[in-house]
């Protein structure tokens, strides 16, 4: 019975070090940020498009930071500079990513601010980057024989348009695409004061 307890205690001891030092020390840290001057909210089309965003599992192959020059070369891959806890203000939950199949989309909204290109992209992404393994996502469209009035068309490159029809865009195309276009981080980083590092 004294083994037992003392690998219960073990357990719970670890598992107490392990929550400070994951949860408690980091919320501690990052709990007085307040968003960069240049840090907009989102408007109520980028919250449904980040739902959107969710929903379709672009978190799966697309992160959302760029690391610091020290760790790798995503500022050289047109990234932009590395993210910091304040960056991520208003994202609940925040959308880092882990896996990099795709591009890191941090500054998307800047590297490439084209709806156009974009409605495009997410309709035949091949059309647009001919070795491209993402999927298409031909079900945020709709085909028509003529577009009604309000509609949004997608104007394809050449040979990607279907036959006799256009291409016209539902409304979770085109809040993805507000989303996508809003993630802006080209404004200075400013770090919370627990969390500068000197700089040489």
């Amino acid at each position: 019975m004294d083994d037992e307890l003392k690998l219960l205690g073990g357990a719970m001891t670890t598992l107490a070090l392990a929550a400070a030092a994951l949860v408690v020390v980091p919320h501690m840290q990052l709990s007085d940020g307040t968003p960069p001057p240049g840090l907009k909210p989102y408007t109520s089309a980028q919250l449904r498009g980040r739902e959107v965003y969710i929903a379709n599992g672009c978190i799966y192959c697309h992160s959302q930071q760029p690391r610091d020059k020290a760790q790798a070369p995503d500022d050289q891959r047109g990234w932009g500079r590395a993210s910091v806890a304040n960056d991520y203000f208003y994202d609940r939950p925040h959308l880092l990513g882990t896996m990099r199949t795709g591009p890191d989309l941090f500054n998307i909204g800047v590297r490439q601010p084209s709806a156009d290109w974009h409605l495009g992209h997410l309709y035949q992404p091949r059309a647009y980057v001919g070795a491209s393994i993402m999927p298409s996502y031909p079900f945020l469209f709709e085909l028509k024989d003529k577009p009604d009035p309000g509609d949004r068309v997608v104007t394809m490159p050449e040979g990607y348009n279907p036959a006799g029809k256009v291409v016209v865009a539902k409304q979770e195309a085109l809040d993805l695409v507000a989303y996508m276009q809003g993630l802006d981080h080209s404004y200075p980083a400013i770090e919370t004061k627990n969390t500068k590092r000197e700089r040489p």
